[in-house]
């Protein structure tokens, strides 16, 4: 008889067992981005997130790595490295203005008309949710390594 490896489980409807799979990163900044949008939270483009980061007010950065703006970047990088606010590097600006809700939804759940976003910032997160626990424990690691 096989050993089995002791994976988390967790009751779905009808009592069946569904096996959690492990959320990765950009996932669960996807979903905490979404909430905290959904809670008015969220701060898109540089004047926002300029004066989330300056008052004090944001707890969470995201930047677009594709900003074709050198000195749009080094601002809102300084502007996080003064308040100690963590910074999250997105590969697309597309993709960061999908997760921040620049953009339609078809009736098919597709997102359309994406409005490109170089940056975001999240003032209030909303729920906690397992997102939001993947998310800040990433985070907490990232400081650690530094």
């Amino acid at each position: 008889m096989a050993e089995e490896e002791d994976v988390p489980m967790e009751e779905g409807e009808g009592g069946a067992e569904v096996e959690v799979q492990e959320m990765s990163v950009l996932d669960a900044l996807k979903q905490v981005l979404k909430k905290a949008l959904i809670h008015g939270g969220l701060r898109r483009g540089l004047r926002e997130v300029a004066k989330a980061l300056d008052s004090r007010e944001a707890k969470l950065c995201c930047l677009a790595k594709d900003c074709d703006n050198a000195e749009y970047s080094r601002l809102v990088r300084a502007l996080c490295d003064e308040g100690g606010v963590d910074l999250i590097v997105v590969d697309e600006g597309k993709q960061l203005g999908e997760w921040a809700g620049l953009c339609k939804i078809d009736k098919d759940g597709e997102a359309t008309k994406v409005v490109r976003c170089s940056a975001a910032a999240v003032v209030e997160f909303g729920e906690d949710t397992q997102a939001l626990a993947v998310l800040l424990n990433y985070l907490k690691n990232q400081r650690a390594d530094a």
